[in-house]
């Protein structure tokens, strides 16, 4: 099964920024006046998700909660300092999260949407207390 994640911004350009720049995903496609969207999808070759992000003339009307996160667990100790190098250069706040959890496994943002991301080591971890 391959998952997509799809959600629409007015903030079409900052949004794929922040995926690209600050998150090292990639574009894996995009299209333009699609039925009046335009829209992209990010991620990374061979994996089995992608998240898409589509723009039109209507404005989103977003209802979330604190409790509703994307959750990024990088692979690799130089994936996680990369990422934590670009929001500590971009001057990203750090957050609390209203789940304590995620205050001991991970460091909550927000992206330009201000939807919740949290970056988490716990796959690094759980690595190397495999070895």
């Amino acid at each position: 099964m391959i998952l997509r994640v799809a959600r629409h911004t007015d903030n079409l350009e900052k949004v794929i920024s922040f995926y690209i720049e600050i998150m090292g995903l990639e574009i894996m496609g995009d299209f333009k006046n699609h039925d009046g969207y335009d829209g992209v999808f990010i991620g990374k070759p061979n994996l089995d998700w992608h998240l898409e992000f589509t723009i039109s003339q209507e404005n989103p009307n977003h209802i979330f909660d604190e409790d509703d996160i994307l959750v990024f667990y990088p692979k690799t100790i130089e994936e996680l300092d990369s990422i934590m190098n670009k929001i500590h250069e971009n001057n990203f706040e750090i957050k609390k999260s209203k789940n304590p959890y995620w205050n001991i496994n991970g460091i909550l943002i927000k992206d330009y949407d201000n939807h919740n991301v949290i970056i988490s080591p716990l796959k690094i971890r759980n690595l190397a207390n495999d070895r």
